[in-house]
């Protein structure tokens, strides 16, 4: 894909004229997919797709236009011409855009880690193996992802990873089900098994009566799935240079000095150790680290290049909406194995859903329990809980009411697929809190 890509790239700068500008960027994946019901194979498929997205300026102006590539040399080259010619019909109609700002010194560069990906035919084996008598229900996705960025000024970028994410619930009846996940860049079966085998265990809990508790304080243990929903929460405009500038960021009190969070806090994007390329649609190099929240105060903020000439700060390659694309929160002291007996007696949530914010600017979420969810009295697992419905605050979460992280921590991959498979990822560890408001 990489040749296909800088061939055309390169037709594309050579066709300019006077003083336009151009700016490629690449998108592709061979992906396998592999969905299971009750434990078998319902649907398999390989896909495998390109985008190419052209971006043409000249002085202030600029078009963009992106189009799927076909892998025939020829009929891309055409569309490629095809494009260009339309991107230069369209700049005279369009307004100057007094925020543009894009790379003109050149920072090349490849990365390329290759992993260790499931044939089709292994994982299927083992998921059936590992679901036993269960009733499974999943997706496999899994193959390689590739970016890529081209500018007139010579600036090449390549970037390609291979990565899977097994995503399944195990369905005890009706809606009382265990939801789990296992991505990464190296697949192992036993941990593949030992996964599916964890899962069971949730399961067997589900077949006792449902405890029901009264709406109040309860102590609580979110597993990194939950804290996952809650970070990505705080992803949607919190860590915003532009929402913090506007004062709209849900956690403007912390920008603001106002509140602290937990010193045991520290929140920075890590592109070094997610799947993310090293440089954004623009042509900027991305920092390896960016600390966002650090020893839980205020310690920087992702910067789009809009944003940057806008306000006349430094960029540092975030993309338009400014949100993480490799989230990292540090772990803590708690052993992953004594969360349970840590937590004593209360809430063990295993995953969040239906999230929104009650009230923005205090960082005031709501949301729903499901899928795994039980009351632990001494240190065990006693019974499912009825679905609850939780509403606190980030501030009070990962503020006063945090006990500790565990020192494990989860890396999970967005597994969204639309258009195609998301590259987005966290490493997030369980938490221990000695208060989670439920309200229903």
């Amino acid at each position: 894909m990489k040749e296909l890509f800088f061939d055309l790239a390169d037709r594309a700068v050579s066709a300019l004229r006077g003083n336009e500008f151009l700016i490629a960027n690449f998108a592709g994946e061979v992906s396998d997919f592999v969905r299971f019901n009750k434990a078998r194979v319902r649907q398999a498929m390989t896909i495998k797709q390109a985008h190419l997205t052209l971006t043409l300026i000249e002085g202030n102006r600029h078009a963009t236009v992106c189009f799927a590539l076909s892998s025939d040399r020829a009929t891309d080259r055409a569309a490629v011409d095809a494009v260009l010619a339309e991107l230069r019909g369209d700049l005279p109609t369009l307004p100057e855009d007094p925020y543009l700002l894009y790379a003109t010194t050149v920072n090349s560069s490849q990365a390329v880690r290759a992993g260790v990906l499931p044939h089709a035919a292994e994982a299927i084996d083992t998921v059936v193996e590992g679901a036993g008598s269960t009733d499974l229900v999943g997706i496999l996705a899994s193959g390689p992802v590739f970016r890529g960025f081209a500018n007139s000024a010579g600036q090449r970028n390549w970037h390609a990873v291979d990565c899977f994410n097994f995503e399944w619930s195990l369905y005890h009846a009706q809606d009382k089900a265990v939801k789990s996940a296992y991505a990464g860049t190296h697949w192992s079966r036993p941990e593949a098994l030992q996964r599916i085998a964890a899962s069971r265990t949730r399961l067997a809990y589900l077949a006792r009566p449902p405890k029901v508790i009264a709406p109040g304080v309860c102590r609580a243990y979110l597993a990194p799935a939950a804290l996952d929903e809650l970070l990505w929460m705080l992803n949607w405009g919190g860590v915003s240079a532009k929402s913090q500038q506007t004062k709209q960021s849900p956690i403007q009190r912390l920008v603001e000095q106002d509140a602290r969070l937990s010193e045991r806090v520290h929140l920075r994007e890590n592109i070094g150790g997610g799947l993310a390329p090293a440089f954004d649609a623009a042509g900027f190099v991305r920092p390896a680290t960016v600390d966002l929240i650090k020893e839980g105060r205020h310690a920087g903020a992702l910067v789009s290049p809009r944003t940057a000439r806008e306000y006349g700060i430094e960029a540092n390659g975030a993309r338009d909406d400014e949100a993480m694309q490799a989230m990292e929160l540090g772990g803590g002291t708690l052993a992953e194995a004594d969360a349970l007996s840590a937590l004593d007696k209360g809430v063990y949530v295993g995953n969040l859903w239906y999230l929104n914010y009650s009230d923005r600017p205090n960082g005031r979420i709501t949301g729903m329990t499901r899928f795994g969810t039980f009351w632990v009295e001494d240190g065990r697992i006693v019974a499912p809980l009825a679905v609850m419905r939780f509403d606190d605050s980030l501030f009070r979460m990962l503020g006063d009411n945090l006990v500790d992280f565990t020192r494990e921590r989860e890396w999970i991959v967005n597994s969204g697929t639309y258009n195609q498979r998301s590259i987005e990822t966290s490493r997030v560890p369980g938490t221990l809190l000695s208060a989670l408001h439920f309200t229903l």
